[in-house]
């Protein structure tokens, strides 16, 4: 596994990039096995500390965490634990899901993932409506896979990664598809009826 370790407004010394490796390559061999790669990221915001923890496992596959401590060493072990936590929640279909991923494993489909400017809080009415009539201001994009999933590897991806939402092709009918994570704590699916000739089935995921 390729371990990065980086410090924001700390010194990273070997103890610390020590405990960080034994603790992350515990829990994936405990948990999962092998990973491709891990990225730790630790910062210190005002009187606490914030850490970041990205693994990456296999194919299209992101586990995200994070946690803040006054102290360093308790950050990253909260986050370390949401780690642990996400990968035994899905132990089992992740080995599964593994498995058939190396079996079908081909060029997926690339979207792009654009970051959009945020309106303006203080903009008056005149201004808040030229900017809602106009192209919002592009900050960011990168190049992203569009997986082609069941609703529930779609779920489990979005969870594992800690994220808000999720786009992905519906394997079952091969439309688009997204997941996204409820203020309620639920996961909502949200599944269009592009093509009118389709019948759809309603099933859990």
């Amino acid at each position: 596994m390729q371990l990065t370790v980086t410090g924001k407004q700390i010194d990273v010394g070997d103890a610390l990039r020590r405990h960080v490796e034994a603790s992350l390559t515990s829990i994936l061999a405990k948990y999962f096995g092998t990973a491709i790669e891990a990225h730790a990221v630790l910062a210190r915001e005002a009187h606490l500390t914030r850490a970041e923890i990205s693994v990456h496992i296999g194919r299209g596959i992101e586990v995200n965490a994070h946690a803040v401590a006054q102290e360093i060493y308790a950050a990253f072990d909260a986050a370390s634990d949401r780690v642990a936590k996400r990968l035994r929640r899905y132990k089992r279909r992740l080995r599964d899901y593994h498995a058939k991923a190396r079996e079908r494993a081909t060029a997926g489909e690339r979207a792009i993932d654009y970051v959009l400017a945020p309106v303006v809080e203080e903009a008056d009415d005149e201004e808040l409506d030229g900017a809602l009539g106009s192209a919002p201001a592009v900050i960011a994009e990168m190049s992203m896979e569009l997986p082609h999933l069941t609703v529930g590897e779609a779920a489990m991806r979005m969870d594992l990664a800690d994220a808000a939402v999720l786009l992905f092709r519906n394997r079952s009918h091969g439309e688009l598809n997204l997941v996204y994570r409820r203020a309620d704590g639920n996961i909502g699916w949200i599944d269009p009826e592009l093509d009118p000739t389709r019948q759809t089935r309603r099933r859990a995921p």
